[in-house]
């Protein structure tokens, strides 16, 4: 009988610290579960991107009983988040998106008429006023990067002979200045180029700082030759023709025709001005031709068979 109670309390104190063990056992911790955020569709993209749960370390473990993770690199054990949800349904990103960028979108705004489009009309023979500007001011003309000014549209003569086609008004030539805006065509204002880069510019020098500006006495006029009734039309009536009254330097001296024609050291200068004209220009007068031009040398492009008439 004392055997039979020994061996039934052995039978209950080894199930009573078998059951211990297992009270006292630790329990896993169950894994976190990733919040579901609920973000309004028209939430911004930022404020999309900051509800993503973030990534905790065990996340990167396999569950237990899964075996051993792959190793093949980091994030490829990863599981991926639950999306953000708008009252259960998922949200999409490029849809956001591409709301948002179709409300910042900026609307093209309407191409201004550029002066190009009147050029076009002008070429193809319709007349419009003569002050009408083709191209942009102190811009290239006559395809020449030295001839500054704007094309313009084509003059009408009042007379029978006068007008230009297609004029330009020229206001600098080789960055030297026109004391006004010489109306002319682009013969005419090549040949005013070279005679400022060829002639002018070579014959004063370094004198005064170089050349300034030349004083224009006039261009494009419709009118008789020398003003004089009956006479033929002048070169200055189809923009062929420029007067050139003086010569200014960078000092502010300025070397006037009318009183430096005779003088010892501006005579010099000015007459070699007035040789180099001979060539570019198929008239050159100046003072000593006709009581005309004893104050300006007169320059135009009308050509003759015997070659250029200067005087």
């Amino acid at each position: 009988m004392r055997r039979a109670g020994l061996g039934l309390a052995l039978v209950l104190i080894a199930g009573t610290g078998s059951a211990a063990t297992l009270d006292s056992a630790p329990r896993p911790k169950p894994r976190p579960v990733a919040s579901q955020t609920v973000v309004p569709a028209e939430a911004p993209v930022a404020a999309l991107l900051a509800a993503r749960p973030q990534m905790r370390p065990e996340d990167d473990a396999a569950p237990p009983g899964a075996g051993a993770a792959p190793v093949a690199g980091p994030g490829l054990a990863l599981r991926p988040h639950p999306r953000p949800t708008v009252a259960g349904a998922p949200v999409r990103v490029r849809e956001v998106m591409a709301d948002l960028t179709l409300e910042r979108s900026a609307r093209p705004e309407p191409r201004p008429r550029t002066p190009y489009q009147t050029a076009s009309l002008a070429a193809a023979g319709i007349r419009t006023q003569p002050s009408a500007i083709l191209t942009p001011r102190g811009g290239v003309v006559c395809g020449d990067p030295a001839i500054t000014g704007q094309m313009i549209a084509p003059i009408p003569g009042r007379i029978a002979g006068c007008g230009v086609d297609r004029p330009v008004r020229v206001t600098a030539v080789d960055g030297v200045a026109l004391s006004q805006a010489a109306t002319i065509d682009c013969d005419t204002a090549r040949a005013l180029r070279v005679w400022v880069s060829d002639g002018i510019k070579p014959a004063v020098g370094r004198l005064g700082g170089g050349v300034a500006s030349l004083k224009v006495f006039a261009h494009y006029a419709c009118r008789p030759r020398n003003n004089q009734k009956g006479a033929k039309v002048s070169e200055h009536g189809r923009g062929h023709a420029v007067d050139i009254g003086a010569v200014t330097l960078r000092n502010g001296v300025s070397m006037t025709v009318a009183r430096g024609w005779n003088d010892a050291s501006q005579g010099k200068i000015l007459k070699r001005i007035h040789r180099a004209a001979c060539g570019p220009f198929g008239t050159v007068l100046g003072p000593g031709s006709d009581g005309f031009h004893k104050d300006h040398i007169h320059v135009d492009t009308a050509r003759y068979r015997s070659g250029s008439y200067c005087r």
